[in-house]
């Protein structure tokens, strides 16, 4: 690593002060952040460490949602009884992030922050339609995620929270690459009042909600009307891992199983 200036602010006022000066780097769970300057492929002169700032850490229900803190660790959204409840999709999304140590070290607005192109996390706020807010605004989960790595956060924006609707069915499934723990392929399905949405990541530069699946899930909530839609390959990755073909492949078949699932 390079020599660098250690932050760690006690509320958000300073903490979006200390993350506005261009070479600094926001540290929330670390578990991508940290790896990149270990490697010397990041580095920040200042870091500043959110951990300290007991109002991004929590989970609590406002009316028709849940509202985690940007701080909240993947093991507590898994564990968390409130998200158990009323998502349990999101709890088992969380719940098969990385391993243990990274379920303990890494936060779902890191996750959100970073946006990385077969992160689970994206799927999860895609499909649900959740909201990012920010110590700025407050932005949706359709126009939040522009692409690999990129989101439509400012310099100096810091994430507070995200805000899921509670839908009426909801199921998350992952088919892992086994290395990374990674999505090759993941796909979130969620069935809310306003129709049916399907999140994929892994397959691209970014996670995407695949309409034409929705479609047909919106008339026929079944796994055979997942099943009768033919997912194009033509813009998914190919790579040592696998092909867009197998990709397109897999996003129909973990499409079916989530709605199996989601249909308990």
């Amino acid at each position: 690593m390079y020599q660098f200036t250690f932050e760690r602010p006690a509320n958000l006022a300073d903490a979006a002060k200390q993350a506005a000066a261009g070479s600094a780097k926001v540290l929330a769970g670390g578990q991508t952040l940290l790896a990149s300057m270990k490697l010397r492929l990041a580095n920040p002169e200042t870091l500043v460490d959110l951990g300290g700032i007991a109002e991004l850490a929590g989970v609590k229900r406002e009316g028709n949602a849940l509202v985690v803190g940007a701080m909240t660790r993947h093991e507590d959204v898994a564990s968390n009884p409130d998200v158990r409840s009323a998502i349990p999709a999101l709890a088992a999304l969380a719940g098969g992030i990385g391993d243990r140590q990274v379920r303990a070290m890494g936060t779902i607005g890191g996750s959100v922050a970073n946006n990385d192109p077969a992160a689970c996390y994206p799927a999860g706020l895609l499909a649900l339609n959740a909201t990012v807010r920010t110590n700025q605004r407050t932005i949706a989960a359709d126009d939040f995620f522009q692409g690999m790595f990129a989101t439509a956060l400012k310099d100096g924006e810091l994430i507070t929270a995200v805000s899921f609707p509670i839908v009426k069915r909801a199921a998350y499934m992952k088919f892992r690459q086994p290395a990374s723990r990674f999505a090759l392929i993941g796909v979130f399905v969620a069935q809310t009042d306003a129709g049916v949405r399907v999140a994929v990541t892994g397959g691209g530069n970014g996670v995407f909600r695949h309409r034409e699946l929705e479609a047909a899930l919106a008339k026929s909530f079944t796994p055979e009307a997942a099943a009768s839609v033919r997912v194009d390959g033509s813009n998914l990755s190919s790579d040592l891992h696998a092909s867009a073909a197998y990709r397109a492949n897999l996003i129909g078949v973990m499409t079916q199983r989530a709605v199996a699932k989601a249909l308990g």
